[in-house]
């Protein structure tokens, strides 16, 4: 079996393992799934949706979230990591918004990377979960499951994504970014991965198992 064989048949087996797999983050539309993913980072997605539970109820759109004072904000989402840095840039991102884009989230790249908090991983989830685009969004799970499994060799999520959109499918990149990551959390764990439990190890180089 070659690179492209064993690559091949590691995505194959990771969609059948994880057919249907999406977001577990919860929300209604566009502009509640861009404010999610941004107090996702350094955070589960598991605290989010109790945050947001209460607070898109309280502040369903741009203009409510432009409202607030930072430290109001604050005390909405004190639950997640960098909560403090995160209220400043989402009120700013939503006062941008309503100044610049009419109150809709933006369905570019280039306009969702210039709205204040938003790197390239958040603007990839939003693009592809959001709008449907072809983007392949590289998190903390993706970027070890790929590199563990040789189906990239990177040393940041950049580069990761790179070489993933290279031999992937393009109509394959927003399902393959959810296979990776459920299997990074139920499997190939950041420690102690479960190589005995998984399906891949006949095709992992870096498997444990033995």
């Amino acid at each position: 079996m070659d690179e492209n064989q064993r690559r091949r048949k590691i995505l194959a087996l990771l969609q059948e393992t994880y057919q249907g797999a999406k977001t577990a983050l919860r929300y209604k539309n566009t502009f509640e799934l861009l404010i999610a993913t941004m107090l996702a980072a350094q955070s589960t997605d598991k605290q989010v949706n109790v945050i947001t539970a209460s607070l898109f109820r309280k502040y369903p759109d741009p203009a409510s979230f432009a409202r607030l004072t930072p430290e109001e904000l604050e005390q909405e989402i004190k639950g997640v990591g960098l909560y403090k840095n995160k209220s400043r840039h989402i009120i700013a991102a939503c006062r941008q918004i309503l100044e610049k884009h009419h109150a809709q989230v933006p369905s570019t790249r280039e306009e969702l990377e210039a709205l204040p908090g938003v790197g390239r991983k958040t603007a990839n989830v939003v693009l592809s979960i959001g709008f449907g685009q072809p983007a392949l969004a590289v998190d903390t799970h993706v970027f070890r499951v790929a590199n563990r499994l040789k189906l990239a060799e990177a040393k940041d999520p950049l580069e990761t994504e790179r070489q993933l959109c290279a031999w992937i499918p393009q109509e394959l990149w927003s399902e393959a970014h959810h296979w990776l990551i459920y299997h990074g959390r139920r499997v190939c764990r950041a420690r102690q991965p479960l190589c005995h439990q998984c399906s891949l190890s006949a095709y992992c180089p870096s498997c444990r198992a033995d």
